[in-house]
């Protein structure tokens, strides 16, 4: 039986009712859904005035982390740039997926996006996806002067898995004094391997975008085993003890979604530690709502307060 739970938004209830739902999400799903889990980029950059570069970053196991970095043409001032993480529950996507969202940035705000391609559980695991993140970061950083790039207006942004990756990065970058994050924007984050919360039972048992079966297989393809204490808290950033000296926060989430009481807290635990956090829950809005369905209201409202958010926060 269905927990009682809230509905979807009349708009996007009917766009969804078009579209195929996966249901179940295990590994023989995950190779027929992979090979369709990103958009082609040339589509989106095609009229825009954006200079592309690909660079890969060794690691020391010898992979080398793709980043693609889309700058304004012609900008002759160091420009913020957008750390993008994409999302796919850490087991699709790539560098380009969901990457829409950063371009309207790269847009309105002469943004700098660097998107990068970590690698994919269950190949890997552990902390090698928020380890690959970071080590991009990194290189950015290290770079910023020949991308102009200010290093002082470093944005860590990402959707779903890559929301959490995102906070991931940004936790070890505190940890670690390096390198310095001006603002963390984190859509619909996955954040807490435990999938136990209200929200999570409530959008369970039947095919959804994202289900929590679905999310249970996409944590136990990063995690293995590992419960407790095991698991690193740059992967499963709920678990951290401490969230004092993080950068100001955006967090938004739908609230018909699996992942908006673990996002909740994450906005409340940053309060209750001094920070700096906006919350908004979207009335309606189901997992990856805005990254699906761009044009309905409910989407065009929530990427606007985000573009609002970031406007505001660059500029101060």
């Amino acid at each position: 039986m269905t927990s009682p739970r809230p509905g979807f938004d009349p708009e996007l209830s009917a766009l969804l009712a078009g579209m195929p739902l996966v249901p179940r999400l295990d590994t023989e799903a995950l190779a027929q859904i992979r090979p369709f889990s990103s958009t082609p980029v040339e589509p989106l950059l095609d009229g825009r005035a954006i200079d592309r570069r690909e660079v890969t970053v060794p690691r020391p196991d010898g992979a080398r982390v793709p980043l693609s970095i889309l700058s304004p043409a012609g900008r002759a001032t160091p420009a913020p740039c957008v750390y993008w993480i994409h999302g796919g529950g850490m087991v699709m996507g790539d560098r380009y997926s969901q990457i829409d969202i950063p371009l309207e940035w790269l847009d309105l705000l002469g943004a700098v996006v660097v998107s990068v391609d970590y690698r994919l559980a269950p190949e890997v695991g552990g902390t090698t996806l928020v380890d690959d993140c970071y080590a991009g970061l990194l290189w950015v950083a290290e770079h910023a002067a020949e991308l102009g790039i200010d290093p002082a207006r470093v944005v860590v942004a990402g959707a779903s898995a890559g929301g959490g990756l995102a906070a991931g990065v940004t936790l070890m970058a505190r940890d670690r004094g390096t390198p310095p994050i001006a603002a963390q924007v984190l859509i619909g984050p996955m954040l807490d391997h435990r999938n136990v919360t209200t929200s999570s039972r409530q959008y369970s048992g039947e095919p959804g975008v994202w289900t929590r079966e679905m999310n249970d297989f996409g944590w136990r393809s990063v995690l293995g085993e590992a419960t407790g204490t095991d698991v690193p808290v740059y992967v499963s950033p709920a678990l951290a003890d401490d969230l004092t000296g993080l950068p100001t926060t955006y967090i938004d989430a739908g609230s018909a979604e699996v992942f908006r009481d673990e996002d909740v807290t994450y906005a409340t635990r940053i309060w209750a530690a001094g920070g700096q956090a906006e919350l908004h829950v979207w009335a309606g809005g189901f997992h990856g709502f805005d990254a699906l369905y761009p044009k309905a209201a409910i989407s065009a409202a929530a990427r606007r307060a985000r573009t609002d958010w970031l406007t505001r926060t660059l500029a101060s």
